[in-house]
């Protein structure tokens, strides 16, 4: 191997060779990082939203630390802004960020600096002129017409409301006040009874409303354009002492202390509208700008209101910001140490150069620290979008479920109170007819059946508003001193007649003789209404229900317990929330009852509670506290109970237990009925209708449950079904279609009843292959023509199966597996002849053949082509549609499949020599 030793000389030589290096190297003049000098202009920096707005830039650029930042502040003076930016001009900026004081006097400052080629981004306030690169903030227009919207959303009956501006010039206050009025000009019943300059100031808001402290008394409603304005007219309204009912609204929304979200959250108001300071967007469209990127000139930023309902999530966001900020500070921190010991390593590395060995060390860990320092501004950034990103989803979020949510209020309010009337109305003359004894027995059931039904409505109308009233509106309970043991006996002795009937034990177990509380009789009767009304529903023919009442301590506890079917452990956890229904499988209600009977509780300041277990028991426990030290003075009242007055409740709550067995009247001495229909429904009452008004014409049999439907349907095999959509255990469109499905039932038609109205239902209705879809409530007389019409036109397919074709075109089919063939093949087109798009390969594929062996079976068996085939069997519908039914020429066109009427005019006349209008003349004539 060669080998060869260095000398001193040669080391010296090569240190000297790579201090020359180093020399050199460090003496190269190093292209440093383009540096840009960046100006903003603020109008007035010393409130809160404008202090965060100064703080999002701050932390922005720190993102860039080569950038050279200039800030000054005009404190509100339009003419010392101008000299403020001519100044910042005359130093050589880059680029200037403003916020105008004012639109007008702003303008020319902005027009000549934008026209000296330095772009501009006009934030939060514009000017009166385009000349600008960009704009930043939000829409005052918008964010004054989204509070209007909110007035007339959140307020009912006549409202009178001032609105206290900002600054007049500003453009921000001429927005917002315009937005503002478009907002409530669609409610006539709100009115701008006055305006004040509040000049964006508490104190000038507070001093303008005490000029007209005397026409306050007349104000329900405030409108602020900012939150420290709306802070001062609460200030001013306690000052007075007026009501705290006022609503105060204001704009901003700032997070933080003294911010609009501490005071929606302290009620010192009741609403803002979120206004956002476009800080950091302000900075991140000035970078854009200078590196040459596409940028949208206007950059409006999203808004969103914020009260009582949505306030907590959004101060959890911001604080969820404001961490992540502060971690950002401290990694700012941490790279400008990284960045000062990366310049002390490179002075040593140009002083001290005695070891190439150090030289090597330092040089890596200045090449580390940089690689490093990127990716913490790489992590940083994509932080902050992801932060920006879900900030923007939680106000979607929020807005979405506030509008939900008070439409739904707002329906079920208003529709509750409308059907009180007419069912009054319908109550009176059906209670009179039921007193004619002159009504024949199937008169008089059916005028009992409206009447029950019509108890039931109104049960159900009471509980929605007695919810509505407490949930809602915040009633107050009217409690006095009276023996609880009698009314719980009253409510259970209104009960007696259907245990008797039912053979149910239903007992009060008490060592109490008297047992004084304070209740609201016209509320706590209701909770053991419906407590023991649903153990009704839930109990067996000779089953038990057990009230317990024991006192220990200052409480009251009552248990009502059932032997029902019980519930599993993830039901218990939902039943007191309110539409909730648990699936037992055996009886429905409104998912109202028990939620009501939880706020009665909460009111009468007691606890409810439920254990059950399935297929055993289900035990409803409530605790009331005894004496009066719980209920302020407005609660208590002097009441005495009422027997009357509980009996007449009692009648909305067992009329839906009076069940009638399902009975088809004896027909022993009648002929055998030609067709027969299985119904499946799981209401007795409408069960027992339709079996009744059905059982004259055809053989019924029954079901009240979708897996019964399913396995009479297989067993009897009925020429027809009427199935219920919404069914225990299986629903009707899960019986549809796997009857439809099933070789042995897909021919039998299905008709679907369903409450279920909307479009949307329908269509879902029909895609599971049934016949027919009626809605709830549904004519009788159009029912029994569907039935009717549905038979008629089975009998009409079979016979037309085997006699549609022509014996000259027909060959002979004698094989089982050929006649089916031709029945499927007929049967789809017969089902498609509306599709103008049905061709071969639709057809292989239903009938489970090729397309060549298709064409041939055809052939062989038919004589003719598809084609053919299809247009002859279009023409004959064509032609039975124009004989027997009443449609227009146009829809006959879709419904046999062409795609326009005079391709349809065209194709018949070839066919029979004359148009389909000429035909139609001549069938009439």
């Amino acid at each position: 191997m060669f080998r060869y030793s260095r000398t001193p000389e040669s080391i010296v030589s090569i240190l000297v060779s790579v201090f020359l290096c180093l020399i050199a190297t460090g003496c190269r003049n190093t292209k440093q990082p383009h540096t840009y000098t960046i100006a903003f202009s603020q109008c007035v920096g010393n409130d809160l939203w404008r202090k965060t707005m100064l703080d999002e830039i701050k932390t922005e650029l720190s993102l860039h630390p080569d950038v050279k930042f200039i800030y000054t502040d005009a404190r509100g003076s339009s003419s010392q802004q101008v000299l403020q930016v001519r100044k910042m001009l005359a130093q050589g900026i880059d680029l200037l960020i403003i916020s105008p004081n004012e639109a007008q006097p702003l303008t020319t400052v902005v027009e000549e600096t934008f026209n000296k080629g330095i772009p501009v981004v006009v934030i939060d306030r514009k000017t009166t002129s385009d000349s600008y690169t960009a704009y930043v903030g939000a829409d005052n227009y918008q964010v004054g017409k989204m509070a209007g919207d909110y007035f007339v959303s959140k307020t009912k009956g006549n409202i009178n409301v001032i609105e206290i501006t900002g600054s007049p010039g500003s453009s921000p206050a001429i927005d917002r006040e315009k937005g503002f009025s478009d907002g409530i000009k669609p409610a006539s019943r709100i009115h701008i009874t006055g305006k004040l300059n509040g000049a964006w100031t508490q104190e000038t808001a507070e001093a303008e409303l005490f000029k007209i402290k005397d026409q306050l008394g007349s104000v329900n409603a405030i409108f602020a354009h900012n939150d420290v304005m709306a802070a001062g007219a609460r200030r001013v309204l306690k000052e007075l002492k007026l009501t705290d009912s006022i609503f105060i609204m204001g704009v901003d929304a700032l997070p933080g202390a003294g911010g609009g979200l501490e005071m929606i959250a302290n009620k010192a108001i009741n609403a803002s509208a979120l206004y956002p300071t476009g800080g950091k967007e302000a900075v991140q469209t000035a970078f854009r700008i200078l590196n040459n990127e596409n940028i949208e000139k206007v950059n409006i930023l999203q808004s969103l209101i914020i009260d009582s309902t949505n306030v907590e999530l959004m101060t959890m966001q911001w604080d969820r910001i404001s961490s992540q900020q502060k971690d950002i500070e401290r990694q700012q921190v941490l790279l400008e140490e990284q960045r000062k010991i990366y310049k002390d390593q490179a002075t040593i590395l140009n002083t001290v150069i005695i070891t190439l060995v150090l030289v090597v060390v330092f040089g890596g860990l200045a090449f580390y620290f940089l690689v490093e320092n990127r990716k913490i501004n790489r992590s940083l950034e994509a932080k902050n979008e992801q932060i920006l990103k879900q900030r923007n989803e939680l106000i979607d979020m929020s807005a979405k479920a506030e509008i939900a949510t008070e439409a739904k209020l707002n329906f079920f309010t208003n529709i509750s109170h409308e059907f009180r009337t007419p069912l009054t109305l319908m109550l009176g003359p059906i209670d009179d007819l039921i007193q004619n004894a002159k009504l024949n027995q199937d008169e008089f059931g059916n005028l009992k059946l409206a009447h029950k039904n019509i108890l039931i409505l109104m049960k159900l109308v009471n509980q929605l508003i007695d919810y509505r009233k407490i949930e809602y509106d915040k009633q107050m309970i009217h409690a006095s001193p009276n023996n609880i043991i009698d009314l719980i006996s009253e409510v259970i002795g209104n009960f007696k007649h259907i245990a008797h009937k039912r053979n149910i034990d239903l007992r009060l177990f008490t060592q109490e003789k008297e047992c004084t509380i304070w209740f609201d009789l016209n509320m706590l009767d209701k909770v053991f209404f419906n407590l023991i009304s649903n153990a009704f529903k839930f109990v067996s023919e000779g089953g038990r229900i057990y009230i317990h009442l024991h006192r220990y301590g200052n409480v009251v506890q009552i248990d009502v317990e059932d032997n029902g079917v019980g519930m599993s452990n993830e039901h218990a956890t939902h039943i007191f929330e309110h539409f909730y229904q648990a699936d037992t499988g055996l009886a429905k209600g409104s998912g109202l009852g028990l939620a009501l009977t939880k706020e009665i509780i909460h009111l009468h300041h007691g606890s409810i509670t439920v254990k059950s277990v399935k297929w055993q028991s289900t035990v409803f426990t409530i605790k009331l506290p005894l004496g009066d030290e719980h209920l302020s003075k407005e609660e208590k009242f002097e009441q005495l109970i009422d027997p009357k007055s509980i009996s007449e409740q009692a009648v909305h709550y067992f009329a839906e237990l009076d069940i009638t067995p399902v009975s088809v009247p004896a027909e022993a001495f009648q002929h055998p009925k030609e067709h027969s229909i299985l119904i499946v429904e799981d209401n007795h009452d409408l069960l027992q209708f339709l079996t009744a008004k059905l059982s004259e014409r055809y053989e019924i049999f029954t079901a009240t449950n979708g897996a019964a439907g399913i396995n009479e349907a297989y067993e009897s095999v009925p020429d027809l079904i009427i199935s219920d959509v919404v069914l225990p255990e299986l629903s009707g469109k899960v019986l549809a279609e796997r009857l439809k499905s099933d070789i042995r039932t897909s021919h039998i038609p299905i008709i679907l009843l369903t409450a279920q109205s909307s479009l949307e239902h329908q269509i879902a209705g029909m895609k599971t292959m049934a016949d027919a879809y009626l809605t709830k409530p549904f004519n009788l007389p159009f029912l029994l023509e569907t039935v009717t019409n549905l038979l008629n036109n089975r009998r009409i397919l079979k016979d037309h199966y085997t006699s549609e074709i022509k014996t000259t075109e027909r060959l002979p089919v004698s094989k089982t597996l050929d006649k089916k063939f031709i029945n499927d093949f007929a049967g789809f087109i017969e089902q498609n002849l509306a599709n103008e798009h049905l061709n071969v390969d639709d057809i292989a594929k239903a009938i489970g053949v090729s397309r060549i062996q298709l064409y041939r079976k055809v052939k062989a068996l038919l004589g003719c082509n598809i084609t053919d085939y299809i247009m002859n069997r279009r023409l004959k519908k064509a032609k039975y549609l124009l004989t027997n039914e009443d449609h227009t020429i146009s829809m006959i066109t879709y419904m046999v499949g062409f795609s326009t009427p005079n391709y349809f005019s065209t194709v018949f006349k070839a066919k029979y020599g004359c148009t389909p209008t000429e035909f139609r003349k001549q069938q009439k004539g």
